[in-house]
């Protein structure tokens, strides 16, 4: 899937030698999620043909990609909405992003306005095919849309997701505080999503409400306390805070937890950057 780490370097404070130390701004992390799978949430119970093209998925997304633009181009009203929604999910197996969009788009389009759950589960899962492609302002006007829709069918799993790819598409747009503002919606939806929590941590330190931050990170932690990234952006929210103690022994969590990952190399990078701890003043 597609993953893309935008690196800006953020000076550090407070620290030992800060014009040495560097830090990536995370909240990049925000914008550049991976696309999440594309069935989104509380998909619907399916039978017939749809349940025959989507166990296809797996095995030959090409060939149900095929199946469905057959099915889609000699059916209409219910059933070619059901093409096309297997349709969109073979072009996001194949990575076929502007495909996945179009045919969300058409199923959104031909969905009855009074079926505003359904409705907005395609908005959604169009919207994330547009972040994916880069068309921000595209994505934000069908998450938008699927937000009311999802708002008014009482769908609140389909809500908080939908407010974590606003997240994206506006910090994206250099709106942070309006991504700010999503990630809380996605909060209040989802308090117990510690991915929710870490993201927010995240881009609450790039817009330096440290104390925020810092009370976001914890929650994440207490939610999944063996993840590597929130030890990795708990030692960098600790030492912008200037606890070095707390961010030295973070860091080195990361390393002990997953000696082989990639958080584990970036904690021992920031730690190599500290350099040696300064020894404790001898008692008397």
């Amino acid at each position: 899937m597609i993953l893309t780490a935008i690196l800006l370097p953020l000076t550090m404070q407070a620290v030992p030698d800060p014009s040495n130390m560097t830090v990536p701004d995370y909240s990049a992390e925000v914008q550049d999620r991976p696309p999440r799978e594309s069935t989104i949430v509380d998909a619907p119970e399916t039978s017939g043909w749809l349940g025959e093209c989507l166990a296809q998925l797996d095995e030959d997304p090409a060939r149900a990609h095929v199946q469905a633009q057959i099915r889609r181009d000699t059916t209409s009203g219910e059933e070619r909405v059901l093409a096309n929604h297997c349709l969109g999910l073979a072009s996001t197996r194949l990575e076929r992003w502007e495909e996945a969009r179009a045919a969300f788009t058409a199923a959104l389009q031909e969905t009855p306005a009074e079926d505003r759950r359904l409705r907005a589960r395609f908005g959604a899962m169009a919207g994330n095919a547009a972040l994916v492609t880069g068309d921000l302002g595209g994505a934000l006007a069908l998450l938008d849309g699927a937000r009311d829709d999802a708002a008014a069918s009482g769908a609140g799993t389909m809500q908080a997701l939908i407010a974590l790819d606003r997240a994206r598409a506006l910090v994206g747009s250099g709106q942070l505080e309006a991504a700010e503002a999503a990630l809380a919606e996605a909060r209040n939806l989802q308090p117990e999503d510690a991915e929710t929590r870490l993201l927010s941590a995240t881009l609450l330190r790039r817009l330096d409400r440290l104390p925020e931050a810092q009370s976001q990170i914890e929650e994440a932690a207490r939610l999944a306390p063996l993840d590597p990234a929130i030890g990795l952006e708990a030692g960098v929210i600790a030492i912008l805070s200037a606890r070095e103690e707390a961010a030295r022994a973070s860091w080195q969590s990361v390393i002990e937890l997953a000696p082989d990952s990639d958080e584990a190399a970036t904690a021992q990078r920031y730690l190599d950057q500290l350099g040696p701890a300064p020894e404790s003043a001898p008692q008397p």
